[in-house]
Parts: structure tokens; C-alpha cells; sequence
């Protein structure tokens, strides 16, 4: 099995651009074999952070999270990938791009500017002609002494800087002969939680991602402002349905739709999982929610997605660099948490579940492992395979 990689460029990173991964041998159908990183499908100095596939054609589209643009390529070969059209504009930090069903249009989320974008497809699948969706407002106020987040610490990935000072001072006490058992806290790539709108304590829109739900609708996570904004799509772009407020501070990150007609939600700033359902009257709601215990002050919850049967979910935690797995229960209503696995790399960016197979990337520790599922349980086990790969962030399988 074979997967597109995007990652960090040099700026920030170490990839050259968007990275293949073969998983298993070549030609096994599952992904429990060794490692390899095949090759690099593509120069992209801009940081494709996240990749996402159209639904019928060989082509992929790219978060150029530094450059602010989402750019398509199509597939030329096994291993080579070329740009289908120019790069279009979306806005600061573009992070997330979700692919619409019909293939008309895909939805890009900016962290650093809080849009939400609409950019057209055409027959070949090139985008173009941007349309920027209503901004968010934030449900808490705006100024500083009303809307600050609680933990006033954690923005986006980043840890508290005051963690960062404390292991070097921790590491310089040690010296070199135990200095290497201190966790590299201060390596955590600089986001905006060290930006003078965090210290002093202002919120901001992060739109994070975008999720198709059925009858035409759109949830996407605004980071900054504690919201799920739910959307209606039509030809003139996103027209607003309703924001659904999470608690204060929590940071709704990614979501899935499940096929027990609820979205789950993970948020980043306080580790926990939230599901959401519409009413008979299509009113969204938060019925239950679930924390991911065992983790800790510091932690930021990433990815999260499903197993093959929908079943169970797995929440990646970096900081402790553990995996959250949870329970469906009921007819989906809510979950529980039944165990928290170490993943055995540094800074869990993104997972994946393979059938039997835990994919994790490690970003900060510049490599992907595999994990097996126990077939009972769901519970990953020890670290089966490593390959080293640069700055992953996305894991995408080929098709």
C-alpha cells in the first residue's frame, strides 16, 4: 500500500515537497509491513501541510500553508505528480483543503487569517476563482478581558513558552551526560501562541478544517473562536446555517462524520472529543463530550479518525505523544475512552487506520511508524515498523 505524504518544507520543516510511502511489501494488500519512503512526487517549497485527493481523477490538491495557496497536481507516473493549473490564492496559513463529493469545488481553512474559501473546479479538476465565506464571530466577545482563552497558553500545536524555558534551563542543569533524557519541549515548532496577540491574551478566527456532512451541508472548526460553523453549500458559495459554540478555550481542531449520523470533533487546546447531532428541526446541538484523561496540562490534540468499521476512534495527542482510543457508543451518542497508547514517535501530527495497521507521523521526530491493532480491542500495540520521512503531516492513501 502506497501513500501521498505532504510535510514541512525547509522554512519550518525538512521535505522537499509532497513524499510517497510505501507501507507493506509491494504487493501485500494491507500496510503491516516494513517502511519505505519511495520517493518525492513533487517539488513544493510552499509547505503542502495537507493534501487531499479529488474523488474520480489522478489529481491531488495541496495546502501551500506558507504561501497562503492551494495548488492542484496531477499524477504523470507511479511516482511523479506535475501542477494541473496556477496556484490559487487563499489567505495567511492555509491549512486544510476538504474535496466536494461532486467534485465541484473544494473548501480551504486558514489558520492564520480565519477564512474559509470556496475555490471552483473545472471538468479537469484545476481550481480556481476563489470566494471567501462569511467571517466568524466570536461567541465570547472580542476584547482581551472577556474572550481571553482560559489556558491563555496553547494556540495551534505550539506549547506554553514558559515549557520551553523550563527544559532548556532543565537541560543545562542536567548536562551532557543526562541533558538527552530532558522531552525537547523548546524544539516545538514556533506558532502563534509566541505572538504578541497571545501574550496578550487576544482571541482570533483559526479556521481549521472542513467537513462534508449530507443534505448539501458543510461543518467547518474555527480553532480560535471555539466554534462549529455549520454551512449550506450553493452556487453562490457558503451561506451560514448556524455556529454551534463549544466550551471556552477548547479549540475544536478536525472532525468526522460518522455514519450514525453524528460529527465528532477533537479539540486541540483541551484534549477532549465532542459530538454533535441536528435535531428534528435541523438545529445542531453538543450532546455529549468526552476528555481524553491521562493526558497532560501541556498536550494538543491533533488528528483524529476511525476505524474500518466505525467503531472506534483514535485521537492523537502530541506532547506525550500518545493516541486516544475511544469507543462508539450507543447508536453513536457518545464515547468513551478506553485507553491511551504510546505511539513511539515525537509530535503525532496525523494518523491513519489501515485495517489491522496504526499509521502515525511523527513530525518532529522526521519519521513514520506503523502500530498494530489488537483485533479485540482497537488498543495499538509497540512500534512494528519506522522509516524516517521529513516533517510528515498528512498521510493520504493512493488510490
Amino acid at each position: 500500500m502506497r501513500f501521498w505524504v505532504g510535510a514541512y518544507a525547509p522554512d519550518t520543516g525538512a521535505a522537499e515537497g509532497i513524499g510517497i510511502l510505501q507501507a507493506g511489501e509491494a504487493d501485500a494488500p494491507g500496510a503491516s509491513g516494513p517502511l519505505g519512503m519511495v520517493a518525492t512526487a513533487v517539488s513544493a517549497p510552499g509547505s503542502p501541510s495537507w493534501i487531499a485527493a479529488h474523488p474520480t481523477h489522478d489529481v491531488i490538491y495541496a495546502a501551500l500553508e506558507f504561501d497562503g495557496t492551494v495548488q492542484a497536481y496531477r499524477r504523470t507516473g507511479d511516482t511523479r505528480l506535475a501542477p494541473l493549473g496556477a496556484p490559487v490564492a487563499a489567505g495567511e496559513a492555509v491549512c486544510h483543503v476538504a474535496v466536494a463529493p461532486d467534485a465541484s469545488h473544494l473548501l480551504a481553512s486558514c489558520w492564520g487569517d480565519g477564512r474559509v474559501v470556496r475555490i471552483d473546479l473545472d471538468a479537469a479538476g484545476r481550481p480556481s476563482k476563489p470566494l471567501v465565506a462569511p467571517e466568524a464571530l466570536d461567541p465570547y466577545g472580542s476584547s482581551p478581558s472577556e474572550g481571553a482563552v482560559s489556558t491563555g497558553a496553547r494556540v495551534s500545536g505550539a506549547v506554553v513558552p514558559d515549557l520551553a524555558a523550563a527544559a532548556r534551563a532543565l537541560r543545562e542543569a542536567a548536562g551532557d551526560e543526562y541533558g538527552h533524557l530532558v522531552p525537547a519541549y523548546d524544539e516545538v515548532p514556533e506558532t502563534d501562541a509566541e505572538s504578541e496577540e497571545a501574550a496578550a491574551g487576544a482571541r482570533v478566527s483559526r479556521a481549521h478544517q472542513a467537513i462534508f456532512l449530507p443534505g448539501g451541508l458543510v461543518a467547518t472548526t474555527d480553532m480560535g473562536f471555539d466554534l462549529v460553523r455549520i454551512w449550506r453549500v450553493g452556487g453562490a458559495g457558503l451561506r451560514p446555517v448556524q455556529d454551534v459554540t463549544l466550551p471556552k478555550g477548547s479549540g475544536p481542531r478536525h472532525g468526522l462524520w460518522h455514519p450514525s449520523g453524528h460529527l465528532y470533533v477533537v479539540t486541540e487546546l483541551s484534549c477532549e472529543v465532542f459530538v454533535l447531532a441536528p435535531d428534528r428541526e435541523g438545529r445542531w446541538h453538543v450532546i455529549s463530550g468526552e476528555p481524553l484523561l491521562g493526558t497532560l496540562e501541556t498536550d494538543t490534540a491533533a488528528e483524529l479518525c476511525t476505524d474500518r468499521h466505525s467503531a472506534t476512534l483514535y485521537a492523537g495527542v502530541r506532547g506525550s505523544d500518545t493516541v486516544a482510543v475511544l469507543s462508539v457508543r450507543g447508536s453513536g451518542e457518545s464515547l468513551q475512552l478506553t485507553a491511551l497508547a504510546e505511539t513511539g514517535t515525537h509530535w503525532p501530527r496525523h494518523h491513519v487506520v489501515f485495517d489491522d495497521t496504526l499509521l502515525v507521523a511523527g513530525q518532529l521526530a522526521h519519521e513514520i511508524v506503523s502500530l498494530p491493532l489488537d483485533p479485540r480491542t482497537g488498543i495499538p500495540g509497540r512500534v512494528r515498523h519506522r522509516t524516517a520521512s521529513p516533517s510528515p503531516t498528512r498521510l493520504l492513501p493512493m488510490r
